[in-house]
């Protein structure tokens, strides 16, 4: 599977635990419909819960005039695996890591969420390269 899909499946796998606090692993199984489990995917989706109040941490800082509970769903869960990945996944370019979300968020998101999610996740950038 490629990272792209990757990503895409566990947003969707995320969104789903965020929302109706589904089970991850069945999540999972969800958002792949059948296909093959895939270790990224995984690592994105476990990464992300089980660092949530990290994560959080990392998010909240850059929010002007917002805070974490009041931003769309959607947002959130982009934001925070997008966290999670530039925090603990070095060996993927910070860059591309940004990218990846902000498509995410033009393809599920408003029409304000990929200016956001980018605008966010630079400042995290910044932040983490100190």
């Amino acid at each position: 599977m490629k990272r792209r899909t990757a990503r895409e499946k566990a947003l969707q796998a995320l969104f789903q635990v965020n929302v109706s606090d589904t089970d991850p692993n069945e999540a999972i199984e969800h958002a792949l419909e059948e296909g093959n489990q895939d270790e990224f995917m995984n690592k994105l989706v476990f990464g992300s819960i089980e660092h949530e109040a990290e994560l959080d941490e990392l998010i909240t800082p850059h929010l002007k005039n917002w805070t974490i509970d009041r931003l769309a769903n959607i947002d959130i869960t982009i934001l925070r695996m997008a966290a999670y990945e530039l925090k603990y996944e070095e060996d993927i370019p910070k860059n591309v890591t940004i990218d990846e979300a902000v498509e995410l968020a033009k393809a599920f998101g408003d029409d304000h969420s990929s200016k956001f999610v980018n605008g966010v996740l630079s400042k995290i950038k910044q932040n983490l390269e100190g």
